[in-house]
């Protein structure tokens, strides 16, 4: 594989990376639903279907924009603006601000190869 090749699949490396930290963080090793999402992400690696990219980064936005709210939710039970807040504020959004962009990406790259 070349860096071209490697550059196009930052998106579907990224959801990779996300679904193992998942799975570590479960620390079940039989997690059904992490092995079913590396098997979808790996199945769209190899086959480049445009309709199952749709469906994979049009759930993943929609999923990120529901964990703003949750971000959004949590923020709003702290009582005083503390470390643990700005940290929460920082990181969360950084992590969800890339989850929707890389996400973004990946839905104009499969829409870009359904119209063509």
């Amino acid at each position: 594989m070349n860096v071209k090749t490697l550059k196009s699949f930052i998106p579907e490396l990224f959801l990779i990376a996300s679904v193992i930290y998942y799975w570590i963080l479960t620390s079940n090793l039989l997690n059904p639903i992490a092995i079913a999402l590396l098997t979808i992400i790996v199945y769209q690696i190899i086959s480049k279907k445009s309709t199952l990219g749709l469906i994979i980064s049009g759930v993943f936005i929609l999923l990120n924009l529901f964990l703003v709210l949750a971000l959004i939710s949590e923020l709003s039970e702290f009582d005083v603006v503390n470390q643990n807040y700005k940290n929460l504020i920082i990181f969360g959004s950084l992590y969800l601000g890339l989850n929707l962009f890389l996400a973004g990406l990946m839905f104009l790259k499969y829409l870009k190869l359904k119209i063509n």
